[in-house]
């Protein structure tokens, strides 16, 4: 069984007055990359900072490979930091940035110079180790700045959203190469970010944030095809949400009206006829048909016999593999279908003002109970 590397226990922490986390638990495995993810102000920093010995908890407590962690200061700590700014040392070289903390700890020179090098080569800059730090790139300052902070193998690395400064083509590629040099390092990691995509990317659990709790933690997965509820689905992608009222049960089938159309749905949860309910479609999860190729098709038709929300085209948005149709519904709501783009055509499959009929995949629905 893989060993707990960091327990948090119930912390608590307020800013004049301002919770910042309340009531904060999780559990993190050994070797685990675990992404804090949430909007500005949600409390994932303070956690970050609370770990990092940089911040005490009002109440609970932070257990590091079973040991508490309460009072011990942050160059105690198994717990290194990337910051969002990589705070390099401008009058000091790529190696004396990485061989910094290993000089104050008291390592020999040889004893150093071995780590730097091996630092070095997990990030790939064994070239650059003479220059300074205004003479490289971002994404080369970057990744001194992760060089620096494992070159004395930490049990826990924490990342204070790293990337957020960089551009998104080199974003994409730092992400790949963070995952990989975890794995490389077998290093907890621990990342705070507000960027799904990157959350996903990288991670083998993410702990989705709101107002100083946890609103899910969970594989990216999981928290994308299962959200626990409103808020989670919202945040990460795009979330079509219809209101439907159950009506009847068959074993984990339900029946429901959705927008006035008779529907059914499945779900794992318990509900009763008369329950009001959220069902949450994710843009790619619908099908649609234009109303007059179903009307002169039969086959067609019977194929598409499922839930058939009827609407119009309002425009859509072309996205190169893919394009996304906006579609308003007869009783008003509007919902997001994300198609794939037909090359060998000459338009869109879809037109503005076109009448379509709307179903979705049986089972890739989400019902949860209505938030009111």
């Amino acid at each position: 069984m893989t060993h707990t590397v960091l327990d948090i226990q119930n912390i608590s922490k307020s800013f004049d007055g301002e919770t910042a986390l309340d009531n904060f638990s999780l559990s993190i495995k050994d070797g685990e990359f675990l992404t804090l993810l949430g909007p500005s102000g949600c409390g994932k920093t303070t956690v970050l900072r609370i770990i990092g010995g940089f911040e005490e908890c009002d109440s609970g407590e932070i257990h590091i490979d079973g040991h508490s962690a309460t009072g011990v200061p942050p160059e105690s700590r198994a717990v290194n930091t990337v910051f969002q700014s990589y705070a390099l040392f401008p009058h000091m070289n790529v190696y004396d940035n990485i061989a910094f903390g290993l000089r104050i700890a008291g390592k020999s020179e040889a004893e150093t110079a071995k780590a730097v090098l091996e630092a070095l080569q997990l990030v790939r800059l064994e070239a650059v180790r003479h220059k300074m730090p205004l003479e490289l790139s971002g994404g080369q300052q970057q990744r001194v700045a992760i060089a620096r902070a494992i070159v004395n193998k930490p049990r826990v690395l924490l990342l204070d959203e790293p990337l957020s400064a960089l551009d998104y083509r080199l974003r994409r590629q730092m992400q790949k190469e963070l995952k990989e040099l975890q794995r490389t390092l077998g290093i907890t990691f621990i990342l705070v970010t507000h960027d799904q995509e990157e959350a996903f990317t990288m991670s083998d659990r993410v702990a989705v944030m709101d107002h100083g709790r946890i609103a899910q933690v969970d594989s990216p997965r999981a928290i994308y095809e299962e959200p626990a509820n409103l808020y989670v689905a919202g945040f990460v992608g795009e979330i079509n949400v219809l209101d439907g009222v159950i009506t009847g049960r068959d074993a984990q089938n339900y029946t429901a009206e959705v927008d006035g159309v008779a529907v059914v749905v499945k779900s794992k949860k318990d509900f009763n006829e008369g329950d009001l309910i959220h069902l949450l479609l994710r843009p790619e999860d619908f099908r649609v048909e234009i109303m007059r190729d179903l009307e002169n098709s039969p086959t067609l038709a019977k194929k598409f016999d499922k839930a058939l929300l009827q609407g119009t085209v309002e425009r859509t948005y072309y996205k190169g593999a893919t394009y996304d149709v906006d579609i308003i519904l007869d009783d008003g709501n509007h919902i997001l279908v994300t198609e794939f783009f037909d090359e060998d055509s000459e338009s869109l499959y879809f037109n503005t003002g076109d009448r379509v009929a709307v179903g979705w995949f049986e089972g890739w629905e989400v019902v949860l109970p209505h938030e009111g």
